[in-house]
């Protein structure tokens, strides 16, 4: 038995396959961690959604802005992007069934050593707010206030965490850093219009991970969403979006012994600089 946390899918269905065939997942024993960011701008957005939703217990799965995005899109509260994939999943005919799985995703997941967030984490949170915020947005998606949620989701407002925020902003904050955030300037405010490399940074701006709060110390974050970031492997940080949906990997740790596997993207590259 092994445990395998997987970068960015993106709708990278055929590369998802060829990597579990490069690491020989065994289906009734090996586990399989995503880090968000399951479906769009790939052309297999509705495979990948099935497959992994069909996985059941042997998959562990936090949400991206992406998946936040087709939840969206799904009620109405979104516009179709000008380079969504989207449309096979709303036409399909277990449409609910995904739609209703995805809403019960985690924002965060925590199991041993490990926590996997799609995105980051703010360095004022300490593991136990982390889970709280979490928790509280994973309630309001799960529950009757859905759609209020997703509505009140968009902008980058606020961007700097107070203890003090209550409701729709205490929301945003929690989501926006979960699942968008890639660096935090000077004030360790969130940046979300950056894109690039860590070389391109503005000046006083950090990459979040850096910033960490210091219930974290023993801990190793599992992240994606920053493609041109890279592989990134240290001893306390795993970033694991390594741009298969802009024809580079799909990467995959193994946990136990955080060896990396990884295979070139099948799929068609698609032009850099998209979120």
């Amino acid at each position: 038995m092994a445990t395998y946390a997987i970068g960015d899918l993106q709708g990278c269905f055929a590369t998802l396959r060829a990597l579990l065939e490069e690491i020989d997942f065994d289906e009734d024993g090996d586990r399989l961690w995503f880090v968000g960011d399951l479906v769009n701008r790939g052309p297999g957005s509705l495979e990948c959604l099935r497959f992994v939703s069909g996985l059941a217990h042997r998959a562990v799965t936090v949400l991206g802005n992406h998946d936040l995005h087709l939840l969206a899109l799904s009620e109405g509260l979104a516009k179709t992007g000008k380079h969504d994939t989207l449309q096979p999943i709303l036409e399909a005919p277990d449409r609910e069934k995904l739609i209703q799985w995805l809403r019960n995703q985690s924002m965060l997941h925590a199991e041993g050593q490990y926590v996997m967030v799609h995105a980051g984490l703010m360095p004022q949170w300490s593991l136990d707010l982390a889970h709280e915020l979490a928790t509280d947005v994973e309630t309001q998606l799960r529950g009757p206030g859905y759609r209020e949620l997703l509505a009140n989701m968009y902008g980058n407002e606020p961007a700097a965490w107070n203890d003090n925020l209550r409701g729709t902003d205490r929301r945003r904050i929690a989501i926006n850093a979960m699942t968008r955030m890639r660096i935090l300037n000077q004030e360790s405010e969130l940046d979300l219009k950056f894109k690039g490399e860590i070389e391109d940074l503005p000046a006083g701006s950090s990459p979040w991970f850096e910033r960490r709060h210091s219930s974290f110390a023993e801990k190793t974050i599992i992240a994606g969403h920053w493609s041109a970031l890279g592989l990134r492997i240290a001893p306390n940080f795993a970033g694991l979006d390594t741009g298969c949906v802009w024809g580079r990997e799909l990467t995959a740790m193994r946990l136990e012994d955080r060896k990396i596997f990884q295979v070139p993207s099948i799929e068609s590259a698609l032009p850099q600089g998209w979120d």
